[in-house]
C-alpha cells in the first residue's frame, strides 16, 4: 500500500481479508482446527517416540557395560583358577611346612572364586535385564514412530481435502488420526 490510497495485494491475501471479514465457511475452519490439534498430537507423539528410542539406547548401553564387568569378573575367576591349579601343582611336587603352605593357597583360591563367580553371575543378570528394559522401549519406540506416522498421513490427507474441497476425503484423515491415536495410546501403555 503507498502513501496515496493505492492498495496491491495477490490472491491469497484477499482470501485472508476475505475470510476476515466475513468468516469464512464451516468446513475450512473446523478442518484448520483439526489439522492444528494433529500437528500438536503428531509434536507430542515424535518427542514421546525419541524419549522411548533415547531410553532403548541407555539400556543397551547399560548392558554392555555390565556384560563387560562381568567378562572382567569371569577373567578373574580364570587368573585364581590358574593360581590354584599351580598352588595344587605344588602341593603334589612339596611336602612338609611348604606343602601346609600351599593347601591353604587352594582353599583361598576355592573360596575367592566362590565370590568372584557370585558376582560375576549377578553382573550378567543385570546385563540380561537391561538387555530386556532396551527391547521393551525399542518395542515402545516404534508405536510412537508408527503414531506419528500416521497423523503426519492425516495432516496431508486433510490438506489434500481442504485444497481439492473433496469431503470423501476425511474418511482417510479420520481413519488415519484415529489409527494414529491408537497406536499412541499402545504406545503410552507400553503394549
Amino acid at each position: 500500500m503507498s502513501g496515496h490510497g493505492f492498495h496491491v495485494h495477490g490472491p491469497h491475501d484477499h482470501e485472508v481479508e476475505h475470510v476476515a471479514q466475513h468468516g469464512g465457511d464451516d468446513f475450512t475452519s473446523r478442518l484448520a482446527v483439526l489439522t492444528a490439534v494433529l500437528s500438536t498430537v503428531g509434536a507430542i507423539f515424535g518427542y514421546m517416540g525419541g524419549h522411548s528410542q533415547n531410553a532403548a539406547l541407555l539400556y543397551k548401553n547399560e548392558a554392555a557395560i555390565q556384560k563387560t564387568s562381568a567378562s572382567n569378573q569371569w577373567n578373574y575367576y580364570q587368573a585364581k583358577s590358574n593360581k590354584q591349579n599351580l598352588a595344587e601343582l605344588s602341593v603334589t611336587l612339596t611336602s612338609g611346612a611348604t606343602q601346609e603352605k600351599f593347601l591353604q593357597s587352594v582353599e583361598r583360591y576355592k573360596k575367592e572364586k566362590e565370590e568372584i563367580k557370585a558376582e560375576a553371575e549377578k553382573l550378567e543378570a543385570a546385563a540380561a535385564e537391561a538387555d530386556k528394559h532396551s527391547t521393551q522401549e525399542m518395542h515402545v519406540h516404534e508405536r510412537w514412530a508408527l503414531a506419528t506416522t500416521l497423523i503426519q498421513i492425516a495432516i496431508a490427507l486433510a490438506a489434500i481435502t481442504l485444497l481439492t474441497r473433496k469431503r470423501w476425503l476425511l474418511v482417510g484423515v479420520f481413519g488415519a488420526s484415529g489409527f494414529g491415536l491408537i497406536a499412541g495410546a499402545l504406545g503410552y501403555l507400553h503394549l
